[in-house]
């Protein structure tokens, strides 16, 4: 099943912006920047950000968390009518967190070629024997969400090589 659209809804910029919000708070805490909300019926019920060193769990990812808190508003672990908007294509553990929250469209800024798991290494949400797959829409607001990730990790090199510079005077 390929599903992959790149003609976007007239609601998928504001609510990708609201992703970026929501990326942007990990990047306050010096997290990869990588945002994520879940839409029910035109309201958003479900915000993440990654939170991995700040909680110091693997599980601390954006999509876990938004689906946690759908899940919760919907009093539902089944998200069936919900989209998932999010910043940086899905990881294998939250890909396959989307397909078991039965959500069916999922909509993401930008592609992860070294580890995205909604068709850059591999395709997770269109699995055709799973009994579950999502519609995928890729590149909304792409430039923005690359390049905040860009800068991260740009300034994140910078300092790790200014915080292992040995100086002069051999401290």
């Amino acid at each position: 099943m390929e599903n992959t659209q790149v003609v976007f809804e007239k609601d998928d910029y504001r609510y990708m912006k609201q992703a970026i919000t929501q990326a942007k708070k990990a990047y306050k805490l010096n997290e990869v920047p990588i945002g994520c909300v879940i839409v029910y019926e035109g309201k958003v019920i479900g915000r993440g950000y990654n939170r991995r060193n700040t909680d110091k769990t693997s599980l601390g990812h954006a999509e876990i968390t938004a689906i946690k808190k759908a899940s919760r508003y919907m009093n539902d672990w089944r998200l069936e009518n919900c989209t998932l908007y999010v910043t940086l294509e899905p990881c294998q553990m939250c890909a396959g967190a989307i397909v078991q929250a039965r959500i069916p469209r999922v909509v993401i800024g930008s592609m992860n070629p070294k580890a995205g798991c909604a068709g850059s290494i591999l395709n997770i949400l269109q699995i055709p024997t799973f009994n579950h797959q999502c519609e995928i829409t890729k590149g909304v607001c792409e430039e923005e969400c690359s390049e905040m990730l860009t800068t991260f990790f740009k300034e994140l090199r910078k300092s790790k090589k200014k915080n292992t510079a040995v100086t002069t005077d051999g401290e």
